[in-house]
């Protein structure tokens, strides 16, 4: 039997159909290989990433499976039907189709809800048999001990930088509840972690110098994540994560993070307002310790990015001044901005549909770029697409970086200036062409 795994790419925009190509990535896809990873011995597995390669609709193969994410779902759904006309049973999976798995299923053959171990060899052993279900649901979170190594032989490697990062995921789900974070729903209540000793020979695996942990939160239990940083220290790899602020108040933790090759840190902080991070229900985050926080990452030389989040009941136009000022007084390396969208499963998606302000709910995170799908409180909706704009301009003016960032002589200083010239670049592609110089 014959499968090709299909992760597809999405749409430049509603009014732009082309499809979003680069010629290559910087971080090696796990999602395909894990999967094949998972795949019985007697199937031939072939993978794409359409980011990077041509789907072949003319492909003699006997099922096809796609991953799905809001954003590539249209896509998706139109690969889906190309290979359906040709009497190609197609099955689905992902974040998308477990919150529209109505929908989902009304595109393709079978649809995957939940964790792909315990329903992947189910969905391949029915469509051998030629008896696919409409639904196939993870009754229970999988156990992490003795997961697969991915199939990073099925992928051309020459499609990814020189210097490329692998993936590695290390934990699933996150201790917090947060009213805009769906992660609960989609990997369960509870925060699992995979045996130290496993992750660090899949790292081996990889035979790579740069890690990406792909965790929702890498220290959601900070004894394991502190074994796995000691564990890490013989590797001599460069890694990157995300975790919550308050941990970066812990010397002993932050000092063996440093010392375990911490290249560089994600953290979830999406407001400098008190009343805004109680709004969404982010009690870990105390803007009183911001100063402390920054203070500790800037001492240890430590790359770093902060995510925010706009468009809370509790903000007016001003908010895009003062986190601009926050950011600039401290020199913060880098930053994303988002648009407050409710996803589907999530408290605020609740909460927004009872009060009637979501605008498109069928075009929500369905488009690249920020696009605001709700009614704030306190802005019109084209005035939060323009301040999140407005941040981007300012923040990644080259005057701006000069100011923030310390001189490119280190590896974790190089990573700051490399995500800042990437979003400088990004945010250009994206329209945003009116770099004031402050």
């Amino acid at each position: 039997m014959r499968i090709l795994v299909i992760q597809p790419t999405h749409y430049k925009g509603p009014s732009d159909r082309r499809l979003h190509r680069t010629r290559k990535r910087s971080v090696v896809n796990l999602t395909l290989p894990y999967l094949a990873a998972l795949t019985p011995a007697e199937w031939e597995v072939t993978l794409v990433d359409e980011q990077l390669d041509e789907v072949d609709f003319a492909a003699a193969v006997d099922l096809v499976a796609l991953t799905c994410w809001t954003m590539n779902s249209l896509r998706a759904y139109e690969i889906a039907g190309r290979f359906r006309e040709r009497g190609i049973p197609v099955i689905m999976g992902g974040p998308h189709t477990f919150f529209h798995a109505e929908e989902a299923s009304e595109h393709c053959d079978a649809v995957g809800l939940g964790e792909g171990e315990s329903i992947w060899p189910l969905m391949l052993a029915d469509a051998a048999a030629g008896r696919l279900k409409k639904f196939y649901r993870a009754d229970s979170l999988h156990d992490l001990a003795r997961l697969p190594f991915p199939r990073y032989d099925l992928i051309d490697l020459g499609r990814y930088d020189l210097f490329k990062t692998y993936s590695v995921q290390s934990s699933r789900g996150c201790p917090f509840r947060c009213e805009f974070c769906s992660e609960r729903m989609y990997l369960g209540d509870q925060y699992r972690t995979r045996p130290a000793g496993e992750v660090v020979e899949e790292i081996r695996h990889t035979r790579s110098k740069d890690i990406l942990f792909a965790d929702s939160n890498f220290a959601g239990n900070l004894p394991r994540a502190m074994e796995l940083m000691e564990a890490l220290i013989p590797l001599k790899v460069r890694w990157s994560a995300l975790w919550s602020a308050h941990l970066c108040k812990n010397d002993e933790f932050m000092d063996l993070a440093r010392r375990s090759g911490l290249l560089h840190l994600n953290i979830g902080m999406e407001s400098i307002d008190p009343k805004t991070l109680a709004s969404m229900n982010k009690k870990a985050n105390k803007v009183e310790e911001y100063a402390q926080i920054l203070a500790g990452l800037r001492k240890r030389g430590i790359s770093y990015s902060l995510n925010f989040i706009f468009g809370w009941d509790t903000e007016t136009e001003s908010v895009f001044a003062a986190t601009l000022k926050f950011l600039m007084d401290y020199k913060v390396p880098a930053a994303y901005f988002n648009i407050l969208t409710p996803d589907k499963g999530t408290p605020l998606y609740d909460r927004m549909l009872a009060e009637g302000r979501i605008l498109d709910i069928d075009a929500m995170g369905r488009w690249p770029g920020d696009r605001c799908y709700i009614r704030p409180a306190h802005f019109t909706p084209e005035e939060l697409e323009r301040g999140v704009r407005d941040m981007y301009v300012k923040f990644y003016t080259y005057g701006s970086m000069l100011r923030r960032l310390p001189p490119p002589v280190t590896a974790r200083n190089i990573a700051s200036w490399v995500i800042n010239v990437s979003q400088r670049k990004m945010a250009r592609a994206e329209g945003m062409e009116s770099f004031d110089d402050f």
